[in-house]
């Protein structure tokens, strides 16, 4: 179906140093910083070092600029509040999973959010990161439910700024770019990402966030809403 797609992946970065296999790691086949090692650690197989955040202090702790956090504590745990109960799992976790690019990905599958370790250590770019990836957790929600490994875009495309798009044409493959203009949209804008959140998480997704026709349509005929 042409609104619902099925893989997630965020953000750039420069490339990260391969490092050598260690045995906590054996599922990894083709070394660390592949989309092999990403895929171990999204389906929870590789740990070492995946710590979970329970609050921003998970996260602030780990670095020499603790104060800097102090401007986006309320919304960081506001988010990961949400996130945890609509039924997400917010992880630090190694750069050594993360293929060169990415500072975040969220799993439809596990439904779980990883964030790059290497670049959480910048308020700004950890707001924009855990707003992204938990804009792909709305994503999911519009798609009917968190439980199953489809998203669906929850702003017509129209209403995507052109900044927005071109940015996700020039980052992303051509068919990835409907979903990730506007996460990266919802990256950069306070409050955004808490909004759909919410509507998930009372259950008013449709309510507040009217579908596109296609994914309406994939909606009725699954029996998440009726005509």
């Amino acid at each position: 179906m042409k609104k619902l797609f099925t893989t997630l992946v965020a953000a750039v970065a420069v490339a990260l140093p391969a490092l050598s296999v260690r045995a906590d790691d054996s599922k990894i086949t083709k070394g660390y910083n592949t989309m092999d090692s990403m895929g171990c650690m999204l389906t929870r197989e590789c740990t070492d070092g995946v710590q979970e955040v329970v609050s921003l202090l998970d996260i602030s702790s780990e670095y020499p600029n603790t104060d800097d956090f102090y401007f986006v504590t309320d919304e960081f745990n506001n988010i990961l509040f949400t996130l945890r109960e609509i039924g997400v799992g917010v992880f630090l976790a190694p750069s050594k999973y993360f293929p060169p690019g990415h500072r975040g990905v969220y799993h439809t599958v596990g439904n779980n959010l990883f964030l790059n370790r290497d670049y959480m250590g910048e308020p700004g770019v950890l707001m924009s990161v855990l707003r992204h990836e938990g804009w792909h957790a709305a994503q999911d929600c519009m798609a009917g439910t968190i439980n199953n490994s489809l998203v669906a875009i929850i702003k017509p495309e129209e209403e995507v700024p052109v900044l927005w798009r071109t940015l996700a044409e020039r980052t992303y493959l051509k068919s990835a770019v409907p979903w990730e203009a506007e996460a990266g949209w919802a990256g950069r804008t306070a409050g955004m990402t808490q909004d759909a959140l919410d509507a998930c998480a009372t259950g008013k997704m449709w309510e507040v966030y009217e579908p596109t026709p296609l994914t309406k349509k994939w909606l009725v005929e699954n029996n998440y809403i009726k005509e």
